[in-house]
C-alpha cells in the first residue's frame, strides 16, 4: 500500500489532537504503519495547530510537505485556505463550515474573508463542507465537532464502523465516550 497522507487543522482548544489520536489508533488496528507529527504552534492561545497523520505498509517520515497530503481535515474555513497548499492534485478538504474569527479580525484590523470555500473549489480543490459544530450540539456539546469531521474522513477509508467506535471507547475519557460515540453516528450518518 503506498502511504496515505492526513493533515489535520484548526485552532488551539478545538480537539485537533484527539482527533489525530483516534485515527492513528484506527490505522494501527488495522495493521498499517503509522506516524503522527503534532505541531502546536500557538495552540493554548487559539492560534494554528496542525498534526499530519502518515499511514501505510512502511512509513519513515511524520511530516507532509506542500502537495502531498490526500486528505485536509480542517476545523475552521479559514484554516482550510491557510493548509490548502498542502493538498494533493485529486486531494480532499474535510471542513467544518464554522468561522472563529482570528485576532486581526478580533481587534478589527481587517475582515474574516468572504467565501472561502467558493474560492477554493473555484481553484479545483474538492471540498466536503459539513456544519460539523451543529452536528456535535445536537450529539451533546460542540467540542465534538473533531469526532464529526474525523467520522467524515472515516466515510473515505475501508475500514469498519466498529472499529472507529472501539477506537473512540479505547482513547476518550469515559465521560465523554457516549458524546463522542454520537457525534461519530451523526457525521458518519449525514
Amino acid at each position: 500500500m503506498e502511504t496515505k497522507n492526513v493533515m489535520i487543522v484548526g485552532v488551539g482548544g478545538q480537539g485537533s489532537l484527539l482527533a489525530s489520536k483516534l485515527l492513528g489508533a484506527v490505522l494501527l488496528s488495522e495493521g498499517k504503519d503509522v506516524k503522527v507529527s503534532e505541531v502546536h504552534g500557538m495552540s493554548q492561545r487559539g492560534g494554528s495547530v496542525v498534526t499530519y497523520v502518515r499511514f501505510g505498509d512502511k512509513v519513515y517520515s511524520p511530516v507532509i510537505t506542500e502537495g502531498e497530503a490526500d486528505y485536509i481535515v480542517s476545523f475552521e474555513k479559514l484554516e482550510a485556505a491557510r493548509w490548502a497548499k498542502f493538498l494533493k492534485d485529486g486531494g480532499e478538504i474535510i471542513v467544518n463550515t464554522q468561522e472563529i474569527d482570528p485576532m486581526p479580525v478580533i481587534i478589527g484590523a481587517t475582515e474574516y474573508p468572504s467565501d472561502i470555500l467558493g474560492e477554493l473549489e473555484s481553484k479545483g480543490v474538492k471540498i466536503d463542507a459539513i456544519d460539523a459544530y451543529g452536528l456535535a450540539v445536537k450529539a451533546g456539546s460542540g467540542k465534538a465537532a473533531n469526532v464529526v469531521l474525523l467520522s467524515r474522513l472515516a466515510k473515505k477509508f475501508d475500514v469498519p464502523y466498529e472499529k472507529w467506535i472501539a477506537a473512540i471507547e479505547k482513547t476518550v475519557a469515559p465521560k465523554f465516550t457516549e458524546l463522542n460515540k454520537k457525534a461519530f453516528y451523526l457525521g458518519y450518518n449525514l
